[in-house]
Parts: C-alpha cells; structure tokens; sequence
C-alpha cells in the first residue's frame, strides 16, 4: 500500500510541475517517504534525480528545504498560478477557489524549515 502510495505522490508532483494550483514540493517529499519504506530503487532513483534529490536528502537528513527551493516554488506558483487564474478561470468564484489554493500552498512551502547555510541544494 505504502508503494501504491508513493507512485500515487509521484503522479501528483509530476502534475504539478504543469498544473499551477497544485503544489509539487510537498508531494515529492511525501513519494520519498513512501518509497524510503516500500521501495529502495524507487526510494534511490529519487535521491539520485538531479532536481529532487538534493532537496529530498536535505528533507531526510535535517528535515529543512533550502531557501532556493522556496524561491522557486513561491515565484512559480504566483507567476504560472496568477496567469492561470487571469486567462484560464472566468468566473470570479473559481477565481478566488484558485487563489486561495495558491496561497494555501504558499504558505505550506513558506512554513517548511529553511535549510540554514546550504542554499545549493535544490
């Protein structure tokens, strides 16, 4: 279950590397941790991917994200999320849904521990 668990966070980051409103950091970590329990090679092929790993290990090792991770995941959200809530969403309600999924999300990453010294990672 655990494994099913992991490919199912998987999906859900990889989604949200294209889809604004839905956060990919958070479901990386939680895949990791999935696979840490169900399965070394995915668990491995995670830590050796060149844009996650850096961040995962920092995640298992000192539970904290590097500032630049936040950066990237701040700054991503409010630039692809605010044109998907201009462009993509006509009525005002959804407008307002999409933003404040967009800031619970932000505030999810800002809430995340800050990796103190080692902004390379990530």
């Amino acid at each position: 279950m655990t494994r099913l668990l992991g490919f199912l966070f998987l999906a859900l980051a990889l989604a949200g590397v294209f889809l604004p409103l839905l956060p990919t950091t958070p479901f990386v970590l939680l895949a990791a941790g999935c696979f840490a329990q169900s399965s070394e090679r995915m668990h491995r092929w995670i830590l050796q991917n060149p844009t996650f790993g850096p961040m995962v290990t920092d995640w298992e090792k000192r539970k904290c994200v590097s500032r630049r991770v936040k950066v990237i995941a701040i700054v991503s959200m409010v630039l692809v999320g605010g044109v998907s809530l201009y462009f993509a969403l006509e009525t005002l309600a959804w407008r307002v849904a999409g933003g404040l999924l967009l800031f619970i999300g932000a505030l999810f990453v800002l809430r995340l521990q800050t990796c103190p010294g080692n902004e390379k990672a990530g």
